[in-house]
Parts: structure tokens; sequence; C-alpha cells
């Protein structure tokens, strides 16, 4: 089976890395793992605008075929030819140090299983803020949500049942939206504090320890039972 060469080019390389590595983090912490060949490819086409692979894929396919370079027309130097002006390289700017997670960070950490997923209702109120900007994180700015599609993704990010009350602090905390009548919900386009920022890096980074430790575990041939 032959297989069409698909090119691909980025206006901004470092663009390209940053959205690379808060999907890959995203992807991680939400399901655990990261993406396959297929989701992969999907991400590179999302990353320069493409609303999927399959978009990218009909944009080639109709793109003209790419020609040579057109050689100059010969004719006298210009006055100036033999100056070359320098290029000058701007050196990188330094990288911002991580934010750091807070006593109140800490706290909320610990209301949060290995998955993941609010194992309990925090009592204060600066705990509570912390575990809902996580459970916004578990929702598409880009998509409308029914109310039975939020409670499905509050059931499946917390361990003790109260899908109605995570809704409604939500709501309360203005990280989502909704129309009077319930029929719908969005996620508001807001930007985490460097608090909240701390607590998710601590959660991505617990998810891909979690992730390692689990592909680094040696696999049994079928049939094949482990020593204990």
């Amino acid at each position: 089976m032959t297989r069409t060469a698909l090119p691909f080019s980025a206006p901004d390389l470092s663009a390209l890395a940053r959205f690379l590595e808060r999907t890959l983090d995203d992807h991680l912490i939400t399901h655990g793992c990261l993406p396959g060949h297929v989701e992969m490819m999907n991400l590179l086409a999302r990353s320069v605008g493409k609303r999927n692979l399959q978009a990218f894929q009909a944009e080639a396919a109709s793109a003209p075929a790419a020609k040579g370079p057109v050689p100059p027309e010969a004719g006298p130097p210009a006055a100036d030819a033999w100056y070359h002006a320098p290029t000058i390289v701007e050196p990188p700017a330094p990288a911002a140090a991580p934010p750091v997670l807070g006593d109140h960070g800490r706290k909320a950490l610990e209301h949060f299983d290995a998955a993941g997923r609010l194992v309990r209702w925090p009592h204060k109120y600066s705990i509570q803020r912390l575990a809902m900007w996580v459970l916004w994180t578990r929702f598409d700015a880009r998509r409308i949500y029914t109310e039975a599609e939020v409670n499905q993704v509050l059931k499946a990010w917390h361990t003790w049942g109260d899908h109605a009350t995570l809704r409604r602090e939500l709501i309360n905390h203005r990280l989502m939206t909704r129309l009077g009548d319930c029929s719908e919900y969005r996620k508001l386009p807001l930007r985490p504090d460097a608090e909240v920022q701390a607590l998710l890096q601590a959660l991505r980074m617990s998810a891909r320890q979690r992730s390692e430790r689990r592909m680094a575990r040696p696999r049994l041939a079928p049939g094949a039972q482990s020593a204990h």
C-alpha cells in the first residue's frame, strides 16, 4: 500500500512548540497517555489552522504542484551588489520561571487522586476555587454542551457522585456560562492565574509520572503469569 507524503510547514516554530507542549500536556492529564499516530497528525493539522487532518489533506491535494525557483534575468550587477547586510541573530529570551505551588495549591492537590479526579469537596473557598479551575480544564471552549454532556464530563472527573453541585459551582465561580433554560453550557475563555497554573502543572507532572511508570512495567507474554 503506497503512502502519500504530506508536506508540512509552520510559520512560527516557537508558537508550534508552545501549542504542542500545551496540547500534549492536556491530553496526558485527560487521557493518561500520549496521543497515537493519527491523533498526533490531527494536532499538527490544527497547529497550522486547519480543522483536522482531513481538511489538511484536502487542501494539500488541491494545491498546485510546487515549481522550482525562477532564475533571475541576466543583467549588469547593481551598484551596491557587493554589499550584504549582516544577519543579526537575536538571543533567545530567557525562559520564564515555572509557577511555584503555594500552600493553597498543595492542599488542593491533596483533593485529587493519581488519575486527576476530584475525590472530595473542599471545605475552604480558596481550595474550592482551585478545584473548579481544574474541572474547567476538562471542557472544550470551542463547543456548546448540553446539561447532560456537562454532567457526563463531571462524572468522569470526580468520585463521590455529586455532579450537580460541581456543575452549579462552575457557574458560581464564573468559569462556565449557561442559558436561562439550562439548554446550553459554554466554557468561558479565561486565563488561569499563577496559583492555578502551578496546580495544573503539578497535576500534569503527576499524570506524566503515572504514565511513565505504566509504560515501564514489563509486559507479560500471553498466558504468562506474574511472579508474586
